[in-house]
């Protein structure tokens, strides 16, 4: 394997900020690391895996694939994705679930529940005590602003959330990384290029919540930081602002 560039370098520190700030990684961690194909879930895997070789902390990582009855005709197939775990030297599983309805459409919540399903169900198979999910600082800014905006609430998703009692944790290691510096590595690292696009993604509210980020950051280059940081940052003189 090459010597990390400097934008993996990079992106490699901020994991290691996640991992001090919010515990990421423990010692005698066993994480099922849950690799879509795409940029994120798959610069997450290598840099994990780079830093078992120097970090002062033992901990096993699996790779795991959860593939739809959705294909876009184009996308990274199965055999690509095990030879990229195997090139990475990592232990991997796969699954295979249905996300279409009745008509053959794609719900997204459907297939966000049957994924995770997937996930946690293969995490207590394999014992993992941790599942490493590939969202990034722009997927927290986004969702943030979807529930406040559409939901009427301010939540957004944790880097570090424990589920059934402690049974299994899931973390974020990219949640400082933006998705700008995850395109630049997956170019410096010819990543696969084909991966299957969520047929919902281009009229999606996530879609619009993006540009309207890109739109503030025109008079603000901080926007996703501030955005990010407010979710620990709540006054508590406005906390009972709308009891009534």
């Amino acid at each position: 394997m090459r010597p990390l560039s400097k934008t993996g370098n990079y992106i490699s520190t901020r994991i290691g900020k996640a991992i001090a700030d919010y515990k990421i990684i423990e010692d005698g961690d066993r994480i099922l690391v849950a690799v879509s194909g795409g940029k994120d879930s798959m610069t997450m895997l290598r840099l994990m895996n780079e830093r078992k070789k120097w970090a002062p902390v033992k901990y096993d990582l699996i790779a795991m694939h959860v593939e739809t009855d959705f294909r876009c005709g184009g996308c990274v197939h199965t055999k690509t994705l095990k030879a990229f775990f195997e090139k990475e030297g990592v232990e991997y599983c796969f699954d295979r679930i249905k996300v279409r309805d009745k008509d053959g459409k794609v719900s997204c919540f459907w297939c966000s529940w049957n994924r995770r399903k997937s996930l946690f169900t293969a995490a207590e198979r394999l014992k993992c005590n941790k599942v490493a999910l590939g969202h990034h600082k722009d997927d927290i800014v986004e969702t943030m602003l979807l529930n406040l905006f559409y939901h009427g609430e301010f939540s957004a998703m944790n880097p570090r959330q424990e589920l059934f009692g402690g049974k299994v944790t899931i973390v974020r290691p990219l949640c400082y990384v933006e998705e700008k510096n995850l395109k630049r590595f997956a170019r410096e690292s010819d990543f696969p290029s084909q991966v299957c696009r969520c047929p919902n993604s281009r009229d999606s509210k996530r879609r619009m919540m993006k540009e309207f980020v890109k739109k503030v950051e025109k008079s603000c280059e901080y926007t996703k930081t501030n955005i990010f940081r407010s979710i620990a940052r709540v006054k508590k003189n406005y906390i009972d602002i709308n009891q009534g």
